[in-house]
């Protein structure tokens, strides 16, 4: 378990606001999640459920791609909220997006409404993740 320290009372404050707005009526599971970009600024988003289970949009996602409108493209946190004993760690699709945003040694938080906080890197969450310099590194191979 990680301490709730100063720098990351606001990502915890604003995740766990981003959780009383999920729309969870299948899973009864909300999550909020709030990421910071380089600048400092804070983006949230919360999970939201859909009867197509599938076109179900998760929280880290959603505040990812609320940083990515506001023009960012780099982020250094990302606070994970549940109102549950258990700390969650991010959905193996969302592992792969942060991956896209986040760089390798990221610490990535879940914190519950004890204001416990458990972290891991990214590397941990996703070894070998595919990310960007994969395509940017790799040989284009003719077809015939």
């Amino acid at each position: 378990m990680t301490a709730l320290t100063a720098e990351l009372e606001p990502l915890y404050q604003a995740a766990k606001a981003a959780a009383a707005q999920a729309y969870a009526p299948y899973s009864h599971f909300p999550v909020g999640v709030a990421v910071r970009a380089l600048d400092g600024s804070i983006f949230t988003g919360c999970n939201v459920e859909n009867a197509s289970y599938g076109a179900t949009v998760c929280a880290e996602r959603n505040a990812i791609a609320a940083g990515v409108v506001a023009g960012k493209r780099q982020f250094d946190a990302l606070m994970v909220y549940t109102p549950q004993q258990q700390l969650t760690p991010p959905c193996g699709l969302c592992r792969q997006v942060i991956a896209e945003f986040f760089l390798p040694e990221t610490i990535i938080y879940s914190s519950n409404h004890q204001a416990q906080l458990q972290g891991w890197t990214l590397q941990q969450l996703l070894p070998d993740a595919f990310t960007p310099l994969y395509l940017a590194n790799s040989t284009k191979v003719p077809t015939e």
